[in-house]
């Protein structure tokens, strides 16, 4: 069975508050990584039809701040699937109030599909349908192939 990138894309919307904000009256980066690591998990879920634990956080690129009263927006999709793992790209942006949106993150994430007893389980192929998703998937495949790379290295 195949699924497509848009059957598991994930919209996640904040509005920054005091909770979320560090010292410096910034969005406070651990809660981005939370929030981001929501987005992947429910984006995973979604194309495996499992649960999924988070594996590897690959990338996670801080572009610019965002402040008090900001909308945050985050946007996740799956970039590649391997035969138990998933690869999902998270970016985030701040929204203004004319709906311009500007990039602030860009996170790669690597879930893992686990079955009742918490195994790792095969998921669904990728079915790529547009040439974005295409370039996303021949990226992704470098990434991963960097990932087992440093892993053969450090074991």
């Amino acid at each position: 069975m195949e699924k497509t990138v848009s059957e598991s894309r994930t919209e996640q919307v904040q509005i920054l508050t005091q909770g979320t904000l560090n010292g410096d009256k910034r969005l406070f980066g651990g809660k981005l990584m939370e929030w981001i690591d929501v987005v992947a998990a429910v984006v995973a879920r979604r194309h495996s039809g499992y649960n999924v634990t988070t594996a590897v956080v690959d990338t996670l690129q801080f572009r610019r701040a965002a402040y008090s009263n900001d909308t945050i927006v985050l946007n996740g999709y799956i970039t590649y699937v391997g035969r138990t793992s998933m690869e999902v790209c998270v970016k985030t942006y701040v929204e203004n109030l004319s709906g311009e949106k500007s990039l602030i993150n860009t996170a790669y994430i690597v879930m893992v599909a686990l079955d009742e007893n918490e195994n790792p389980t095969v998921v669904p192929a990728l079915k790529l349908e547009t040439y974005e998703e295409k370039l996303e998937w021949e990226a992704a495949i470098k990434r991963n192939n960097l990932r087992k790379t440093r892993r053969r290295e450090n074991y």
